[in-house]
C-alpha cells in the first residue's frame, strides 16, 4: 500500500471509489449509554446502505456543552481503545467498515487529562484516535491540546481527521494532510446555531476544499443541549471539475432532525484537480514550485524571534 521514494514513503491508493455517510446526530447530554445505543443503531443502518465510512459528529458519544467544571465529560470519558470502541469495533469488523466517532477521551497514562477526540474503529478494530489541537473557549477548562496529527491508511490511501475549529480557522492541519497524500479529510464538528452560522461553517469548509483539491465530510451535532444549539446541516463535499469551483455531493442535511447523509464519491477526481492545478509540483513551468514550504519556515522563525506567540506552542 505505501512505496519508498526518494526517501519519501507515498502511500499509493488500492481504490479510487467509496461511499460515506454523516450522520446529524441528536444527543442527549451526558446520557452515554443512550447515546451509544443509538450510534450503534446508526451504524447498522447507514451500514446496511453500503457506507464504507460513517462520520458521526464531535462528542456524539457524550454531548458537547461543556458545563464549568466540566464534570460530565470527566466522568463519561474513556480511553481508547475503551469499552465503547471496543464494543464498536464489533460492528466495523461485521460489517467491513470504518467508523469515526467524537468522544471524550482520557489519557492511558494520568486518568486526569482529557482529550476532545475522534476515535478512529475500522474493519481489523480500533486503530487510534486524534485530539483535538486547537479546543476553543470554554473547551480548555476540560481539555487538553492535542498535539499530533491523525492519518490513517486504508485502500483509499491515506484519511486524514480533524475536529470542528481546527478546520474553520487552522488550514494548516488539512494542507498537511493534502500535502501528504491525503485526499480525503473526516471533520466532525459542534457548530451552534448562533448569528451567521451558516455562512461561516458552509463558507470555511468551502476554503479547505478548495486550497487543498480535497473531498471533505462533516458531520454536526442537531437539537438543543444544555447550553447550545445544533443546526446539523452535515454535508460531503469535492473539488470540481471543468468550470466548477466545488461540488456538494450531499447535504447539507436537515436543520432540525436526525438524518444519515450518504454519498458515493470518486477520489481520484481530487488527482484530476491537482495535476490540473499542482500545489506540490512544479507544475508545468520548470523550477517553479507552487508550495514553498522552506520559505513557510524562514516566515515561522522570523515569528518565533521577533513575537511572543511561540510561548503558546
Amino acid at each position: 500500500m505505501s512505496t519508498r521514494q526518494n526517501n519519501v514513503i507515498i502511500s499509493e491508493p488500492n481504490e479510487d471509489i467509496l461511499t460515506i455517510a454523516c450522520v446529524n446526530f441528536r444527543t442527549d447530554w451526558g446520557n452515554k449509554a443512550k447515546n451509544f445505543k443509538r450510534i450503534k443503531g446508526f451504524i447498522r443502518a447507514a451500514a446496511k446502505r453500503g457506507a464504507d465510512i460513517i462520520l458521526f459528529p464531535e462528542a456524539a458519544l457524550t454531548g458537547f456543552d461543556v458545563e464549568p467544571e466540566g464534570k460530565m465529560h470527566r466522568m463519561n470519558a474513556e480511553t481508547i481503545p475503551g469499552p465503547s470502541t471496543v464494543e464498536i469495533a464489533k460492528l466495523t469488523r461485521e460489517y467491513n467498515i470504518y467508523v469515526i466517532l467524537g468522544m471524550p477521551e482520557k489519557d492511558k497514562i494520568n486518568p486526569c487529562i482529557l482529550y476532545n477526540s475522534a476515535a478512529i474503529i475500522g474493519p481489523t478494530g480500533v486503530i487510534g484516535s486524534y485530539a483535538k489541537m486547537h479546543p476553543p473557549f470554554d473547551e480548555n477548562r476540560v481539555y487538553k491540546k492535542g498535539e499530533k496529527p491523525m492519518l490513517f491508511d486504508t485502500v483509499w490511501g491515506l484519511i486524514g481527521v480533524g475536529i470542528c475549529y481546527d478546520a474553520y480557522m487552522f488550514p494548516e492541519l488539512p494542507r498537511y494532510y493534502a500535502a501528504r497524500g491525503a485526499r480525503l479529510f473526516l471533520h466532525p464538528t459542534a457548530f451552534p446555531k448562533e448569528g451567521c452560522w451558516k455562512d461561516w461553517y458552509l463558507n470555511q469548509i468551502r476554503a479547505r476544499c478548495l486550497e487543498n483539491m480535497m473531498f471533505i465530510a462533516t458531520a454536526n451535532l442537531v437539537g438543543k443541549e444544555i447550553i447550545n444549539t445544533y443546526p446539523g446541516y452535515s454535508f460531503i463535499i469535492g473539488p470540481g471539475q471543468e468550470d466548477h469551483l466545488y461540488k456538494i455531493h450531499a447535504g447539507p442535511a436537515d436543520e432540525d432532525s436526525e438524518e444519515i447523509i450518504i454519498a458515493t464519491i470518486d477520489l481520484a477526481e481530487a488527482d484530476k484537480v491537482r495535476n490540473r492545478w499542482p500545489l506540490f509540483t512544479v507544475g508545468n513551468i520548470p523550477d517553479t514550485p507552487q508550495w514553498r514550504p522552506k520559505q513557510y519556515m524562514k516566515m515561522l522563525k522570523i515569528i518565533e524571534e521577533k513575537t511572543n506567540f511561540f510561548k503558546y506552542e
